[in-house]
């Protein structure tokens, strides 16, 4: 069924959510691979790199975000790894499951109310819209 599983994850609650239905998508498999996309968003790098002490501490940052989701996937047994990428979070995760051979793109709601989607644009929406393979977007 879903062998390579994207899940683009920033750290949020909502990102746990979305983990959560990864993790029953990859049990439908034996042979299932989640995919952690974590993104490395452009506009706050510069902002990350001044509150840290180093290239270390903010690799250290960065996973310390991840750690919830890494949790789930741990107590769920399942197969994954973690893709760290740097950009806008959009068109960079767009551009790697389109690179990839990526059975289904899994990522979690931001809940933006209707005026600030229509305004701002989500990263699901664009996802949503740009990705070649299925898309899951979780409330």
């Amino acid at each position: 069924m879903y062998e390579h599983i994207l899940l683009a994850v920033d750290g949020s609650e909502h990102s746990v959510r979305a983990t959560e239905e990864a993790i029953k998508v990859a049990r439908l498999s034996e042979r299932s691979t989640i995919e952690v996309v974590f993104v490395a968003d452009y506009s706050k790098v510069k902002d990350d790199v001044l509150h840290t002490e180093g290239k270390e501490a903010l690799e250290v940052a960065r996973r310390k975000k991840l750690s919830a989701v890494e949790e789930k996937l741990e107590e769920a047994n399942v197969s994954y790894y973690v893709t760290i990428l740097k950009g806008d979070p959009g068109p960079a995760i767009v551009d790697h499951a389109n690179k990839q051979k990526v059975d289904v793109t899994i990522i979690g709601s931001r809940g933006l109310n209707s005026l600030q989607e229509m305004v701002l644009g989500s990263v699901s929406h664009k996802i949503a819209k740009r990705v070649k393979s299925p898309v899951m977007i979780v409330k």
